[in-house]
């Protein structure tokens, strides 16, 4: 069994990893001469170019000039200045609010059935077959369907959210109730608990670890697949953003944008993280 680490062991670490690799990029930026590297493709390179002239960016800024970008955007992250101009946390709140809608629509569909799949064997087997056809669809393949069915980017794409996040939800919960011990049902059959009882009282404090996994695996899939779905459709949500800065240029507010999706998947991880510790302890 591996032993513990200490904390401040692995966070002091931590942080020197990230200075060294921060401080290694700033002086390789630092070393390149003039605002485009010779490797760089020539008609990008041409257009980094053009706009460096223009008093743009250049093709990949140091660690310094992200930060003072950082708090540039920080002063007023959630301004509206028009439909195509908005603040960074404006865009991430756009996304959230589509990942929690097609997330929330999707585990209140997948824990129900995958609860119906793990006590019927028949319903199990009659339903496999369609799971496994759709479930390796990638959720992107199916947005030209919903734009072209909803005519709506932003329901199409809490309809490509709730698509991905049904399969980890359903397969865990069925998972979780088909292997809850015998022994536990045959003492809510010896105490003629009824259907709604036993699936209650005993099934679902006994899944419930089981099924939050399968919610945590989804929202990460979820967070992932909005970055993509929103680049598709733009208009709103940090997907948009990135894409929006990249027609810019803007190459320090895309690194930014990434760095914020990552906190913030990191964040929604956390989250679901702690409701499995709590169902765990109350098992």
């Amino acid at each position: 069994m591996q032993k513990s680490v200490p904390f401040w062991q692995s966070a002091t670490l931590s942080l020197l990893i990230l200075a060294l690799f921060l401080g290694a990029w700033e002086l390789a930026i630092r070393a390149i001469t003039g605002p485009v590297g010779p490797a760089l493709d020539p008609e990008y390179a041409a257009l980094l170019g053009q706009a460096a002239a223009q008093g743009g960016q250049t093709a990949m800024p140091t660690p310094t000039a992200i930060f003072w970008r950082i708090v540039e955007l920080a002063r007023d992250p959630f301004y509206v200045r028009g439909t195509n101009d908005q603040g960074i946390g404006v865009q991430i709140a756009y996304s959230l609010a589509r990942v929690g809608v097609g997330f929330g629509i999707a585990a209140l569909v997948a824990i129900p059935l995958g609860f119906a799949i793990g006590m019927s064997p028949l319903l199990n087997a009659a339903l496999n077959p369609f799971i496994q056809v759709l479930r390796p669809v990638s959720p992107l393949a199916w947005m030209p369907l919903a734009l072209y069915s909803i005519k709506d980017s932003t329901i199409s794409s809490v309809f490509v959210i709730f698509i991905c996040s049904i399969w980890p939800m359903l397969l865990n919960t069925a998972f979780g109730v088909a292997s809850v011990r015998r022994e536990w049902l045959n003492v809510g059959r010896t105490l003629e608990a009824g259907a709604w009882r036993t699936a209650t009282r005993i099934i679902l404090p006994a899944a419930a670890p089981t099924i939050v996994t399968g919610m945590r695996i989804s929202i990460g899939i979820a967070w992932l697949v909005i970055v993509a779905a929103e680049m598709l459709v733009g208009g709103t949500g940090i997907g948009y953003w990135v894409w929006n800065q990249w027609n810019n240029l803007s190459i320090a507010d895309i690194v930014i944008a990434i760095l914020l999706i990552g906190v913030v998947g990191l964040l929604l991880d956390r989250l679901l993280g702690v409701l499995q510790r709590a169902v765990g302890w109350a098992e």
